[in-house]
Formats: structure tokens, C-alpha cells, sequence
């Protein structure tokens, strides 16, 4: 068969799983926007999770996510593809119970306002990333050790309560998931181009690049938040 008639039918398929992708990554958000705006809209569940047991609540939902992401990522080949949703909606559900504080912190206006410009930055790199001949893989290292030093610096304001900081922090976390935005797409895309044949596969990398993206999206909205968002006055 001449590669003028396959060329068309590969890239279709790839083209349909990356749809699949980022279809995966708006059901995560859809999910957790909703739990966290039902959460926050509960002062009994907001009591209960962030008041009466202190960090508790917060720390078992922190361990949870990360030990679905390990999971996920770790034994995606081990697990059935409907298992791999049902951790994946887990995950997202539990993003939103943790997600809840910022319908409590800060304006719907300036919420809806900062989702439309994160939409607006990831949407430029996902298609930056998945259209450029540039080979995006050297960043790999220089993001992952910036991630590691944006861990540490919040860590450490954690005790500093410094704005300035603070502010720092957030322009780097910007800059750190624009970047990585692009790197990720391009990479699911290579994932997509090696796995093609094998549906079964696929449809889990579907689940695992969407998980990547969605983590993405949610930490450039959550820095961009700290320069647009409006705190609530009461």
C-alpha cells in the first residue's frame, strides 16, 4: 500500500487520539471545577475539611493524589483501561474537594476571568507544542529541576509569609508551566506515534496524557490566579 493513502490514516488516528487527550483533560476539569464550587458552597464540608481536624483532610487528600499520579503513571500497563478512569475521576474529584479554597478566597469574576486567560496561554503552547519541528526534549531537565526549586521556594514561604517571594514564585510558575505545557504535548504526541497499533495501550495513554495536561492547566491557572485573581473582601 503506497504511503500517499497510509500517510492520511496515520495522521487521522493521531490526530483522533490527541483529541481523546485533551477530551480526557476537560472532563477532569469540568469534574473538579464542580466539586470544588459544590464544596465551597457547603460551610459544613468546608468546616469539616479545613477546620475541625486542622491540616488532616488536607494532608490524606494531598497523599491520595499523589499516590493515584504514581499509579497512574507506574502501573498504567498493569491496570485495565477502566480502572485507569476510575483513578483518573478519583484524582479529579479529589483535586476539587483541595480546589474548593479558591472559590473561598478569591472573586468568581476574577476566576472566570484567570481560566479564560490560562485557557488562552495553553491553548498557544498545546499548539505550539504539538505543531513545531523543534525538538522540545532538552527542556525536560531544566523544567523538572525548576519544578523541584518552585516545591522548595513554596515550602520555604510557607514560613516567610513574604509577598515579594511570593510574587517571584509566581512569575517563575508561570513561565515553568507555559513551558511545559508545550514539552508535554510534544511528548504525548511522540507516546501517540510509537503506539498507534495497539488500541488497548492507547486508550491508557489517552488517560495518562491527560492526567499530564490536566496538571499543567491547573498549576498555570492557580499561578496566574496570584497576579489576577481579586480576594473576596468578606
Amino acid at each position: 500500500m503506497s504511503d500517499n493513502y497510509t500517510k492520511p490514516i496515520y495522521y487521522a488516528r493521531e490526530t483522533n487520539l490527541m483529541y481523546r487527550v485533551y477530551a480526557w483533560m476537560c472532563y477532569a476539569l469540568i469534574l473538579s471545577a464542580v466539586t470544588a464550587y459544590y464544596v465551597a458552597s457547603s460551610p459544613a464540608i468546608i468546616k469539616l475539611i479545613f477546620q475541625d481536624h486542622s491540616f488532616i483532610i488536607p494532608i490524606v487528600l494531598l497523599l491520595i493524589q499523589l499516590g493515584i499520579v504514581i499509579a497512574i503513571n507506574g502501573f498504567i500497563q498493569k491496570m485495565s483501561f477502566s480502572s485507569a478512569v476510575i483513578l483518573f475521576s478519583l484524582f479529579a474529584l479529589s483535586m476539587g474537594v483541595t480546589l474548593s479554597v479558591v472559590f473561598l478566597e478569591f472573586t468568581m469574576a476574577s476566576i472566570f476571568s484567570t481560566f479564560l486567560v490560562a485557557s488562552g496561554m495553553f491553548g498557544a503552547m498545546a499548539i505550539y507544542g504539538y505543531v513545531t519541528k523543534a525538538d522540545l526534549t532538552s527542556m525536560g531537565s531544566f523544567l523538572f529541576m525548576a519544578l523541584i526549586g518552585l516545591v522548595i521556594g513554596g515550602f520555604v514561604n510557607m514560613f516567610l509569609h513574604s509577598e515579594k517571594f511570593n510574587f517571584v514564585l509566581s512569575a517563575i510558575g508561570v513561565l515553568v508551566f507555559t513551558l511545559f505545557t508545550a514539552y508535554d504535548v510534544q511528548k504525548i504526541k511522540r507516546m501517540t506515534q510509537d503506539m498507534l497499533e495497539d488500541k488497548e495501550t492507547m486508550a491508557k495513554v489517552t488517560i495518562i496524557g491527560a492526567l499530564t495536561l490536566y496538571l499543567d492547566f491547573v498549576n498555570l491557572f492557580l499561578y496566574l490566579l496570584q497576579f489576577m485573581g481579586r480576594r473576596r473582601e468578606d
